[in-house]
């Protein structure tokens, strides 16, 4: 016959696993928090060029995003020259932020973002400052980009997401927390390509093999700091989406 103290053990220890499950499930990357004052009138910024409407591209993410330049945004960033001339005539926004994590961008579209527009596309890529050290998981940070594309789709049902996988970097791969880092950022794009439905409301994109040598190497003149993106770079990255955007913006 069981004591009530075994009793009470055994529901403690049913209780406690749970509870740490109940946790997990609000981790960071999926928890949606503001930033600092100079942040937040950058985003103030993009919600007002929201209400403008007119927008049927949006470009959302994070300093690689960021430097595609256009409205708001430094008019010297390495790609916003070609941003100007292949993505404006398209009616296209960029409202990218350095320095942006998946909880950041969460909470610019739960805060605004949308208010007013209904883009056709969206092109999101995001993550990457999840990935430092342990700041995230893989399971974690791709939880963070399926809550961003799942808001864009409660507030914007008929929005196609262009899901861009997050793009490769550090120096020297043969470096223990350089090739820890790809690594994960090569499990969380295991993951979220699952998110691809053929186009119907998300397509999946890795264009990161553009950017990497065989050997591993990235090289410098398309990424000089071997993160972000040269004008090169720029050129790489609008020559492999803008054909998948146009198809997505016809149908």
């Amino acid at each position: 016959m069981p004591t009530l103290r075994s009793l009470v053990c055994a529901l403690m220890a049913i209780a406690l696993p749970l509870g740490t499950q109940a946790q997990e499930k609000l981790h960071s990357a999926v928890k949606p928090v503001p930033r600092d004052a100079n942040w937040l009138k950058r985003h103030e910024t993009f919600v007002a060029i929201a209400k403008r409407g007119g927008i049927d591209v949006l470009f959302l993410g994070d300093s690689i995003t960021d430097a595609w330049g256009g409205e708001g945004h430094n008019p010297k960033a390495p790609g916003a020259s070609l941003f100007e001339r292949e993505f404006v005539p398209l009616k296209t926004a960029n409202f990218g932020i350095g320095g942006d994590r998946t909880q950041h961008v969460l909470w610019r579209i739960q805060n605004g973002e949308l208010d007013g527009i209904r883009p056709k596309v969206v092109m999101l890529m995001i993550g990457t400052n999840n990935s430092n050290g342990n700041d995230n998981t893989a399971e974690e940070i791709a939880d963070g980009i399926t809550a961003i594309v799942r808001e864009i789709h409660q507030r914007s049902p008929k929005t196609k997401v262009l899901l861009l996988g997050i793009f490769p970097r550090g120096k020297d791969p043969s470096n223990p927390a350089v090739k820890a880092q790809r690594e994960k950022i090569s499990r969380v794009n295991q993951i979220i390509a699952k998110l691809d439905d053929g186009g119907k409301t998300v397509k999946y994109l890795d264009i990161g093999h553009l950017f990497i040598k065989p050997d591993g190497h990235i090289p410098p003149e398309i990424m000089p700091d071997y993160l972000h993106l040269s004008e090169k770079g720029y050129e790489l990255w609008a020559q492999a989406v803008k054909p998948v955007i146009l198809e997505l913006l016809k149908q």
